[in-house]
């Protein structure tokens, strides 16, 4: 069979725009709904795409006071979706810097027991002093130790899984999903990572990234063919390119300045108070990306794009959309479907992981139209050809094996 791609739809609040839960006809409180979260799992269901991801941090965002934020612990979402689904994927986010390893892996091997073999666990190290506080400490682990932490974590996690007599999965045991671009974020995904949710802008980035990502796979002992990325993609579909950028420029005009503005700050992690909208963010404000502290991922991909464009505060600002630096495809079914296409068969990407402008409304239009686009094209699966999440993505069923006991946490 040619190779397809893989879709994942990101339910992110009302959104991946700041702006979202202020478009016409969206329910601003939506997030704070289960049945937000059940509903648009069961149409990406019906639509056969892989799986629902969600997005967490375990901390109490003081931005919420300008935009709505997901409100649910993702374990306890994916196991409502997975009692009102039968075959969609259920990936959650939960971090390797302030979780125990032995309950993590306890609560995602039940729910995948339970779920009949769908989930994926997204390793994230947490970046950020707000989650930090909210555990106590006056600040964020510096980034290296989060990462070294984060691959002792993760094998420590799997190896539990491995021991398990009872309830087992038809899966084996969850996939192992890692979010992170920066140079240990590529160690590590190249060590544990089965999927990638990767950000870029650039093509040619992109498809670098996953080949050294595979490549690094391979130096590890690992099938780097068994190795999935998956790019971001923020999309805003329109039936004709003018409804299309209508669409866009509302977002930009509904998002909230302040929030813009703090999102932006917080991943540069300098201030921009005082700084004009009409001149550019000064460069001697912005160290080298392997210097940064949060996320280095989404500092090199502002970055990139303030060293390529030279754009004023304001247009980066509606660049992002408070967005936070996914890349943003605006256009008609047949032009999205069109650069899905372009990306997948550059070898940049085996499938994106979709982060609808508004939802439920932007994953509708989604699904209604472009999904339909991307099977014509024999692109996209016309239905399911397996129960797990795993088969979903044709990952191997992993042999279920002791790790090393000089496998330790640092």
């Amino acid at each position: 069979m040619p190779r397809q791609l893989h879709l994942n739809v990101n339910i992110l609040n009302a959104g991946v725009f700041g702006g979202s839960w202020r478009f016409p006809g969206t329910d601003p409180l939506s997030s704070y709904r289960i049945e937000h979260y059940t509903d648009i799992a069961k149409k990406a269901e019906r639509a056969r795409l892989d799986a629902v991801f969600l997005a967490d941090g375990p901390s109490l965002d003081p931005s919420v006071k300008h935009r709505t934020g997901n409100n649910f612990e993702p374990t306890t979402v994916l196991a409502r979706i997975a009692a009102q689904t039968e075959r969609i994927g259920l990936i959650g986010t939960l971090s390797s810097s302030y979780h125990d390893a032995g309950e993590l892996a306890r609560r995602l091997g039940d729910l995948d027991h339970v779920s009949g073999g769908r989930v994926g666990w997204n390793v994230v190290t947490t970046a950020g002093a707000v989650a930090a506080r909210n555990f106590g400490r006056d600040r964020e682990p510096e980034h290296s130790s989060r990462y070294q932490r984060a691959a002792a974590f993760t094998e420590q996690v799997v190896r539990a899984w491995s021991e398990r007599t009872r309830y087992s999965s038809p899966q084996g045991r969850p996939v192992v999903v890692q979010a992170g671009g920066s140079r240990d974020g590529r160690e590590l995904a190249s060590r544990v990572a089965e999927v990638v949710f990767s950000a870029d802008q650039d093509l040619d980035r992109a498809r670098a990234f996953r080949a050294e990502i595979r490549a690094g796979a391979a130096r590890h002992g690992r099938d780097p063919g068994a190795v999935v990325v998956l790019p971001g993609l923020s999309t805003v579909v329109g039936s004709t390119v003018a409804e299309a950028n209508a669409r866009r420029e509302l977002l930009d005009e509904l998002l909230p300045d302040a929030y813009g503005r703090g999102r932006l700050a917080g991943q540069l992690g300098i201030s921009l108070d005082g700084l004009s909208d009409d001149e550019p963010i000064p460069r001697d404000l912005l160290v080298p990306p392997d210097e940064a502290g949060g996320s280095q991922t989404f500092y090199r991909v502002v970055k990139d794009i303030i060293d390529r464009e030279n754009p004023t505060l304001g247009a980066l600002l509606k660049r992002l959309s408070g967005g936070g630096g996914h890349r943003i495809v605006t256009g008609t079914p047949e032009q999205i479907a069109d650069d899905i296409e372009t990306w997948f068969r550059a070898g940049a990407a085996d499938g994106f992981n979709v982060m609808p402008d508004v939802l439920p409304s932007g994953f509708d239009d989604f699904a209604g139209q472009v999904v339909p686009e991307l099977r014509r094209r024999g692109l996209f699966r016309t239905d399911y050809e397996d129960t797990t999440l795993r088969g979903h993505l044709g990952l191997p069923v992993p042999r279920i094996v002791p790790v090393p006991e000089e496998v330790t946490a640092r």
